[in-house]
């Protein structure tokens, strides 16, 4: 159960290659319920070979150090900025030819290059060097869904009126004087909910655009970044973001006074990369900004990735950190993403908005019924009459629709295939238009997956049901807007990222409303529409954080994020919330956002949340300290409510009541009398005390089980419960098997002589003619490490160990493969021919150094043939 500090990259010779063999994510406008709701086969992945690379150097970030002057930053970045120009000339000697993208000194310290895939191997034995990550791709977002906002309360299309925002507005606080930046696709600043301009004056004071309007990650031809100084949005996510957190206008966001900057680190189009996004950090430090958000990320990673790390550095130095937790929910466990599993971000979940803006169109006896428009989809009519027509599921496989369809709008339900399959068929079948109801309660946000020619959109089960139950009728378009009620409202969103983070630290931290909120869009894009994604529950948070710090001026950024935690309420199972069960807290973390209780709260529970790690079924004993801020004394009543808790399958994640027991000590503590009563604690006015907190799991969880709940502090007489969530693994962690062999019908690992999923088998090599053993391998879990090692296969003499990578995340599906490739060198040189063999070996999560803790797999013979290297070791 120990954690280890980082570990240096070791000599690698080989270069990796991820393959996904299934789908990677689920589209992040899907809100629907359920884990998956059936909409079809996921896309499946590519082939990438990493040629980007941050080389981390040997000695701590200036965010990291004690250095307390001008004088000793600026000498500490000196002797950081020497061990960088001694990295350059080992290369340059060693003869890697590279290409520097970003150098980092304040929140990493390191860089990020370009190399060849050859030369990494030479890059991780250079003096100095201390790890390798492999800088990740970050997708594009989903585009939003664009019109007009109507005549409908402003406060309804961002959800504030969920999060305790009202209030706080009512009370005057409005994110006056609190700087927010906005890392995302950049701004439109001329939007006139965001101020109509940009610069000194201006709701938006400033910012910068770090890639420039043509990048794109994926693009081998747009890859290089144009930097420039107008951060101008024409992808459109940003903007969203941006309204939520601080529009004024037309539609009100959380923080409609807050200052903002905008850090563009997207194209119009396309993905990212981490590097870039770890540049912006740092430029937002150096402008003075209060608080980040980040509506970005990238799923299944380690705390110490470096966007992450320097998220954390980032609060280290004064700023408030919010991080989108990600839309990898339907790929399980253990899925948050960087930088929102940072150990000191705010790392936010989703929750389903209560009511949805949405367009509508007209029964005959003149109701209006709400509908969402998909990604993807062209406008709808704004008027005219048409028939609507039954088409049942409109899946292929269900055979030709009927052929009422044509003229006619498609009612559909929602599953078995595709939105764009049955839209597709019924545009064949000779359709106006599609409707697509929901196969769960409440509306859902679709996307088509790419530019489509007939309008198609989806609807509420209750709607869709009703409209079947009321067939023949014809429906009219409108020009109008309802605001639907949502039955999936305050319930986690399907697309919601589980954790627990790889370290078995508690995330998420937060919830706050992101399926279907409606917000700013650039003006060309129409200048508001409606999104969904952990992207759009993030800045909710951000701009809660404005509030906080405009009224409680005092409130640091190490704090921050306990207060608001303190304060959340949480939400029940969105699985079925009658049965009054609390959702996962290791999915909606401490709950629902309320910024005004934590704004006006006199109580502190510090940590704000509680990690149990891994119990190896014995009890485990944390201590919380509780702060009374108050005028009087305050007696609490301190009792345990168990959340929900999750089987062992990461993959395929299952449901469990757990119920885990809580006992509770200290000097200010009583214990009950009868086991009915709760345990009580007072605090004096102005006064703290300690309570030790000891959980013990259930022990009717399997082992492998994800169990929580929150520790709760009622006070006497009146007054708001602040609460704790704490979470743990029950049994042991390191009994996760990572090298599954049911990862493909062939095992796992697999050594192959091509880059094509096969059989196992002897591969033969000829370095000169530049061949390679391929080693295929699927990672059920995160590992702490990966080594690869060379042996000779007759006397089992080893070459040394080929490469050793830490912090290595999961696969994510349980069919999804990398592989490792070898051309026969050793630190030693080239290989003389003869028969070898290697050793792919793991240590687990959070393992320690012993062989219960590692998992190995040793390869058929490789026969490297034709090469000209020296004699083999004696």
């Amino acid at each position: 159960m120990s954690r280890h500090a980082q570990f240096g990259l070791g000599v690698v010779c080989l270069s990796l290659v991820v393959l996904s063999m299934g789908a990677v994510r689920r589209a992040p406008g899907d809100v629907s319920r359920g884990l998956p709701a059936g909409d079809g086969p996921l896309a499946a992945g590519t082939i990438t070979t990493p040629t980007l690379w941050f080389v981390e150097m040997q000695s701590a970030p200036l965010a990291e150090t004690k250095t307390n002057t001008r004088a000793e930053e600026s000498k500490y970045i000196q002797k950081l900025r020497k061990e960088k120009r001694a990295f350059r000339v080992a290369a340059a000697a060693a003869g890697i030819g590279f290409r520097q993208r970003y150098s980092y000194d304040v929140l990493w310290n390191g860089v990020a290059l370009t190399v060849e895939a050859r030369d990494v191997l030479a890059l991780s034995r250079l003096p100095g060097v201390a790890n390798l990550y492999p800088v990740v791709a970050t997708d594009a977002p989903e585009p939003a869904v664009a019109y007009s906002p109507g005549d409908s309360a402003p406060e309804l299309f961002t959800a504030i009126t969920m999060t305790g925002v009202v209030e706080a507005h009512s009370s005057g606080w409005t994110g006056a004087g609190v700087r927010v930046a906005i890392m995302d696709t950049g701004l439109d600043y001329n939007h006139p909910d965001l101020g109509g301009g940009f610069g000194p004056g201006y709701r938006v004071v400033g910012g910068y655009d770090f890639v420039g309007d043509a990048y794109n990650s994926s693009d081998p031809d747009h890859t290089t970044p144009h930097p420039d100084p107008d951060p101008m949005d024409c992808a459109g996510h940003g903007t969203h973001v941006a309204g939520i957190v601080g529009a004024r206008g037309t539609i009100t966001g959380v923080a409609p006074d807050a200052t903002l900057r905008a850090y563009k680190v997207f194209g119009c189009t396309g993905t990212t990369d981490t590097d870039v996004m770890l540049a912006a950090m740092e430029r937002a430090l150096a402008d003075g900004n209060q608080v980040l958000n980040m509506s970005i990320g990238s799923a299944f990673s380690w705390p110490q990735y470096p966007a992450a790390r320097g998220a954390d550095n980032l609060v280290n130095r004064g700023v408030v950190v919010v991080a989108s937790a990600g839309n990898a929910g339907a790929n399980g466990l253990y899925s948050t993403s960087a930088p929102g599993v940072g150990k000191k971000t705010i790392g936010t979940a989703s929750v389903d908005n209560n009511r949805v803006h949405v367009p509508a169109f007209a029964r005959s006896d003149g109701s209006l019924v709400g509908y969402a428009p998909m990604s993807f989809s062209p406008a709808f009519p704004t008027s005219g009459t048409v028939p609507l027509v039954d088409a049942g599921r409109g899946c292929t496989i269900d055979g030709p629709l009927p052929p009422a369809v044509a003229g006619s709008v498609a009612l559909m339900v929602r599953g078995t295939c595709s939105f764009r399959e049955k839209a597709t068929n019924a545009r064949n079948a000779g359709a106006v238009a599609a409707l697509i109801y929901n196969n769960s309660p409440g509306v859902f946000f679709g996307t088509l997956g790419s530019a489509f020619d007939m309008p198609t959109a989806g609807l509420s089960r209750e709607d869709g049901l009703a409209l079947v139950a009321a067939l023949p009728l014809s429906i009219t378009w409108t020009a109008m807007l309802t605001d639907a009620p949502n039955a999936s409202g305050g319930l986690i969103s399907s697309f919601s990222a589980f954790g627990l983070s790889p370290d078995l630290s508690l995330k998420p931290d937060l919830s706050a409303p992101g399926g279907l909120i409606f917000s700013t869009l650039p003006l060309a894009q129409g200048g508001y529409g409606l999104n969904s994604g952990t992207s759009m529950a993030a800045p909710h948070v951000a701009g809660a954080a404005a509030l906080l710090l405009q009224a409680r001026p005092r409130t640091n950024s190490q704090t921050a994020r306990d207060i608001l935690m303190n304060s959340a309420r949480p939400g029940l199972w969105f699985g079925s919330p009658a049965l009054g069960l609390l959702e996962n807290a290791h999915r909606q973390g401490a709950g629902l956002l309320d910024i005004d209780a934590a704004i006006r709260s006199t109580t502190k529970v510090t940590p704000g949340k509680i990690a149990l790690g891994e119990t190896e079924n014995h009890p485990i004993t944390s201590a919380i300290t509780v702060e009374n801020n108050g005028s009087t004394e305050v007696t609490y009543d301190l009792t345990n409510a168990p959340a929900l808790a999750t089987g062992p399958n990461t993959f395929a994640v299952r449901f469990f009541s757990a119920d885990p027991r809580v006992a509770f000590a200290g000097p200010q503590v009583t214990p009950p009398a009868n086991e009915w009563d709760p345990y009580t604690l007072k605090v004096p006015a102005g006064g703290s005390t300690t309570v030790n907190v000891t959980v013990t799991e259930s022990p009717f969880l399997a082992n492998g089980g994800i169990f929580g709940g929150y520790v709760v502090l009622t006070p006497l007489g009146g007054g708001r419960a602040s609460r704790v969530p704490y979470a743990g693994y029950r049994g042991d962690y390191q009994s996760i098997l990572v090298l599954n062999p049911a990862a493909s019908t062939f095992g796992n690992p697999l050594l192959r002589p091509d880059k094509n999923l096969g059989a196992s088998g002897p591969v033969t090599i000829d370095p000169t003619a530049k061949e390679t053993a391929k080693v295929f391998f699927h990672l059920d879990h995160q590992v702490r490490r990966l080594r690869i090692e060379a042996f000779d296969y007759a006397s089992g003499r080893s070459y040394g160990r080929l490469g050793e990578i830490g912090y290595v995340e999961r696969h994510p599906t349980p069919d999804a493969f990398s592989y490792l490739e070898w051309d026969g060198r050793t630190k030693f040189g080239l290989l003389p021919d003869g028969a070898y063999f290697l050793r792919l070996s793991i240590q687990k999560a959070l393992g320690e150094d012993n062989p219960g803790d590692w998992e190995s797999w040793d390869s058929p013979v490789i026969t490297i043939s034709g090469s000209t290297g020296g004699e083999p070791l004696p």
